[in-house]
């Protein structure tokens, strides 16, 4: 691990951690100005586009300029294309019901408490999570087959995203599917496409980490976290246990894979 820049990597966690907490700041202002903490979720993608375009800069003369370049793009095209899709998502629409139940038990102001436990939260998982991100920009060694492999797990990973969630959008937007299941296209493969490709995404950032014993290291916990987070935390575990009554839904997960995507069993 003696070819690492260590002195330069922890000033840019310093850095990094300032861009979070700084997109989360301003998101604040503008929430409680509108009266919508809702919007939390769309800073989460924007925070990780600043967390990589600030490494960036930091790191000239640092790390590889090809590693640098690819990593800041694949993760802006992942944070912004996330951000935009929930700012849609949420165009129109009050307060998250999630948001809502959390606030409705607030001691104290509701605000403040949305401030320490949401948005201050949220900033520093950005930072924590960026950790691939961020090291991957301090590695000296040109791309290589292992950097191309996480590009191409990224790339399915995306996919999985974009298209899992244009297609429940449309799902959605008809009214005849209204208190359906989803069980089309992506979402007969798996119950959570979206989550999956976040799962790729990750694991692919840190493959870009991986030219480097020591910032794989240091980086290694932000995919398990994810993963942590996607399976058993607040992705999969609550959205399913949200979704336990709906007619249909049984029958749903006896076919469709929880996670991973794989073949639909036959309806019987």
């Amino acid at each position: 691990m003696s070819g690492f820049p260590w002195g330069a990597f922890a000033q840019n966690l310093g850095l990094a951690a300032a861009a979070a907490f700084a997109v989360m700041l301003v998101t604040f202002a503008v929430a409680v100005r509108k009266g919508v903490h809702r919007i939390v979720d769309v800073a989460w993608g924007v925070g990780f586009t600043a967390v990589a375009v600030v490494s960036f800069l930091a790191s000239a003369g640092e790390g590889d300029e090809g590693r640098r370049i690819l990593v800041t793009v694949l993760t802006s095209v992942w944070g912004l294309r996330l951000a935009l899709h929930i700012a849609r998502r949420g165009r129109g629409h009050g307060e998250d019901p999630r948001y809502e139940a959390m606030l409705a038990k607030a001691p104290g102001r509701r605000d403040l408490y949305a401030l320490r436990m949401v948005y201050l939260l949220q900033g520093a998982l950005v930072w924590l999570v960026s950790l691939p991100v961020q090291a991957a920009q301090y590695v000296s060694t040109g791309l290589t087959g292992v950097t191309l492999a996480g590009a191409a797990l990224w790339a399915v990973g995306l996919f999985f995203e974009a298209v899992g969630d244009a297609q429940l959008a449309r799902f959605k937007a008809d009214p005849a599917n209204r208190g359906r299941v989803m069980d089309r296209g992506l979402w007969s493969w798996t119950r959570h496409p979206n989550y999956f490709g976040d799962f790729c995404v990750w694991w692919g950032l840190f493959l870009l980490t991986c030219d480097s014993g020591a910032a794989a290291a240091v980086s290694v916990l932000s995919p398990l976290v994810m993963s942590f987070l996607l399976i058993s935390g607040s992705g999969k575990a609550l959205l399913e246990k949200h979704l336990a009554g709906r007619a249909g839904f049984a029958e749903y997960t006896a076919r469709t894979s929880g996670f991973f995507p794989l073949p639909p069993k036959s309806r019987g």
